[in-house]
């Protein structure tokens, strides 16, 4: 007797219901202080949502940037190594998994939301990445953290001195919270001209999904209007910071080691080559490598 077939429809939507089920399965099951694999964990009101990836020994936590969330990492997450490190790759306040938790949005906030959610793991030492105005906040959590960061990689970072705006910037900066065409423009400064229509639209709907209006508000004053060099200049933890020659003249090499090694005594400067402000989107697997080369100074 021959085999029915079923229907492409019924089957799409069996699989579906079939792959929500078990996200969720994973999610229920994914909460902090459990050694999970991968899957994600909702923010409560306490700690910051996050998903996990690997079961290794050494607990990565990795933050994202002002028009993007945790999501961002997604194309790398098959060139992470599982077996020797722990990858928490967290949501700030107001984005991702993270949309429910409201505050100030502050630099110290997020630093201390960082460690809570470390601290949730009794993950007392641990490394850190962070991507643009996450990697401010990670210069941060490097000085207020201080022994427990083994290692800092920094991606593209806003200095800890923050991202001086003139009146015309901000203006440009805010505007890019409602209006397509000006995070268009700013995707493009960024390294995106390289690219054609496709990418330019999957960032921007990436940028759209991401934060509620007011955490992204929060946190551009946050960036631009926030100077802690002074505070964390002589952090001695190793940091590397990873640049993308294509991406805006303040996010590159010269730069950043201008405003970097004066701070910090083991800054060592990385420079992709085919990047622009995006690298982990644009060139996964090199990220990658670059993660662990960075991570690697720390063990």
């Amino acid at each position: 007797m021959k085999k029915q077939s079923m229907p492409i429809d019924d089957r799409l939507t069996r699989r579906t219901v079939l792959t929500g089920l078990l996200a969720a399965t994973v999610a229920a099951c994914s909460t902090p202080g459990e050694q999970t694999t991968t899957g994600e964990v909702p923010a409560d009101r306490k700690l910051l949502g996050h998903t996990l990836h690997g079961s290794g020994p050494e607990p990565v936590i990795v933050l994202h940037e002002w028009m993007g969330d945790h999501t961002n990492y997604d194309l790398m997450l098959p060139f992470l190594p599982e077996d020797k490190y722990r990858w928490i790759f967290a949501d700030l306040r107001g984005y991702g998994l993270s949309k429910p938790i409201t505050g100030a949005y502050s630099l110290r906030e997020a630093a201390d939301d960082v460690l809570r959610l470390m601290d949730s793991y009794g993950h007392h030492r641990f490394h850190l990445v962070g991507h643009s105005m996450s990697g401010m906040i990670s210069q941060y959590v490097a000085k207020i953290g201080g022994e427990r960061l083994k290692s800092v990689v920094l991606v593209s970072p806003v200095p800890a001195s923050g991202f001086r705006a003139d009146a015309e910037t901000m203006k440009k900066l805010a505007a890019i919270i409602d209006d397509d065409d000006a995070a268009r423009a700013a995707i493009m400064a960024r390294g995106g001209t390289r690219y054609g229509r496709g990418w330019i639209e999957r960032k921007l709907a990436m940028t759209r999904r991401a934060p509620n209006r007011d955490a992204m508000l929060g946190y551009l004053k946050m960036f631009t209007g926030t100077d802690v060099a002074a505070e964390v200049s002589g952090v001695a933890t190793p940091i590397t910071a990873v640049c993308g020659m294509y991406d805006l003249p303040l996010y590159r090499e010269d730069s950043i080691r201008t405003l970097l090694a004066p701070l910090f005594p083991n800054l060592e400067v990385a420079v992709s080559h085919e990047a622009g402000h995006y690298a982990m989107l644009e060139t996964p697997p090199l990220l990658a490598g670059q993660f662990e080369k960075g991570i690697a100074r720390g063990l």
